[in-house]
């Protein structure tokens, strides 16, 4: 019985460590397959001073000011579209939580 014991201990603890050792071969790959180890990447955002004293912002090498977030905000807020499926899923919601409240309120003056 003590040899049986003795061969499952270090079993379990082989793979325990096997099982801590495959997780981080997995993480430094998925590092290496996201680039985040690799120096010869491109920096996303830019961001530098100009001779002004203003900043100037480049993404993927575009350059973004000011003016265009407006324009863009401004479009958005015109859009103003009707979303059908979030109407849908609140209408379920109230009418969900109108039904449990009566429920309740029901099943509070029958024990009660």
């Amino acid at each position: 019985m003590a040899r049986w014991f003795i061969r499952f201990s270090a079993a379990l603890f082989l793979l325990f460590f096997g099982v801590l050792f495959g997780m981080q071969q997995a993480h430094h790959g998925m590092e290496r397959m996201r680039g985040y180890a690799d120096p010869s990447f491109p920096s996303v955002i830019q961001i530098e001073k100009n001779g002004n004293g203003e900043l100037e912002a480049a993404v993927f090498g575009q350059t973004v000011t000011a003016s265009d977030l407006q324009e863009k905000q401004e479009t958005i807020q015109e859009l103003k579209t009707f979303n059908l499926f979030s109407e849908l899923g609140r209408q379920f919601a109230d009418a969900a939580t109108a039904f449990m409240e009566t429920l309740l309120s029901l099943v509070g003056r029958v024990f009660s």
